[in-house]
């Protein structure tokens, strides 16, 4: 089964311009920050997630949860299709990576079962850098 095209699709150059080193190693090269050391692990604002490279809608701080993983956790994406899920087979594991579905950025993995006492039984477990938070007014 293959992926439908990304609706922002630019060349590894035109990401390099748009995103920080930092940025660019993660989000378009399946790059993983450091734990506890993302600015949103820890976050409790309210508002909604968008992807850092593209802009679209990931997430919710309602679906965010602490997991004391070292990096934000949500239970599901704010809609369906939010986001992509792709096997993952690198580093010796068998994993899901996570997909912004707008631009096919990484964002981080899901992990279903592991006991967290969320409605869907699963941990959207994302790096901060792949993320900016778009705060709720109020």
């Amino acid at each position: 089964m293959t992926s439908p095209r990304p609706k922002l699709d630019l060349t590894e150059e035109q990401w390099q311009q748009r995103l920080t080193p930092e940025e660019f190693a993660v989000l378009r090269q399946a790059g993983t920050e450091r734990p506890f050391t993302g600015e949103y692990t820890d976050t409790e604002t309210e508002g909604v997630y968008q992807c850092r490279a593209c802009g679209a809608e990931l997430f919710r701080s309602t679906e965010k949860f602490h997991s004391h993983c070292g990096w934000p956790s949500f239970f599901d994406p704010s809609h369906s299709e939010a986001v992509l899920l792709r096997p993952d087979e690198s580093l010796g594991m068998s994993r899901t990576e996570v997909l912004c579905a707008h631009c096919h950025s990484h964002l981080g993995h899901v992990f279903v079962g592991e006991g967290y006492p969320t409605p869907t039984d699963q941990r959207y477990c994302i790096n901060s850098i792949s993320l900016r938070l778009e705060p709720a007014e109020g």
